[in-house]
């Protein structure tokens, strides 16, 4: 028998093998956690201000009092103006920082714009690891920002 022959390995082989970790792979996938990258944090911060931006220029559109729903605990903001949603991953935490009264009235886990664009404000924080971020609503203004704030990890 000739000794070159029997090393290596065949086309086969390398199939089968290839074809194994294939199958591992797709098997395993879905039981790697997905964790929340900073970008994507911040893509949910930028979701958060512009569906409260849109709630304000509704309510001056509108001539009316839009307020959107911060539901800190079912992990969701929902839209006053439209059905507009978001819904925040459990491997985010969330916080909201709302009035308890607006206008005389309770406010209920809620931001409220009013006609004239001036709002009750409040503040969402979103944060992970090292990576957080602020939508803020300006309680005088109406005016909605975004502030980043990094976390130093010791």
């Amino acid at each position: 028998m000739n000794e070159s022959a029997e090393q290596g390995f065949t086309l086969l082989e390398m199939v089968c093998v290839l074809a194994i970790i294939a199958l591992l792979a797709a098997v395993l996938l879905p039981f790697i956690p997905r964790e929340t990258s900073r970008a994507r944090l911040q893509a949910y911060a930028l979701q958060a201000a512009a569906l409260l931006k849109a709630d304000r220029d509704a309510a001056i559109r509108r001539h009316v009092s839009v307020a959107a729903l911060v539901d800190a605990s079912g992990r969701a903001i929902r839209s006053g103006a439209s059905s507009a949603a978001i819904r925040i991953p459990d491997d985010v935490r969330f916080d909201a920082i709302l009035p308890q009264t607006c206008q005389r009235q309770a406010a209920l886990s809620t931001i409220r714009f009013f006609a004239d664009g001036m709002s009750c404000g409040g503040t969402i924080a979103l944060r992970r690891f090292d990576a957080a971020y602020e939508v803020r609503v300006n309680w005088l203004t109406g005016r909605v920002e975004i502030v980043s704030r990094d976390i130093a990890i010791n």
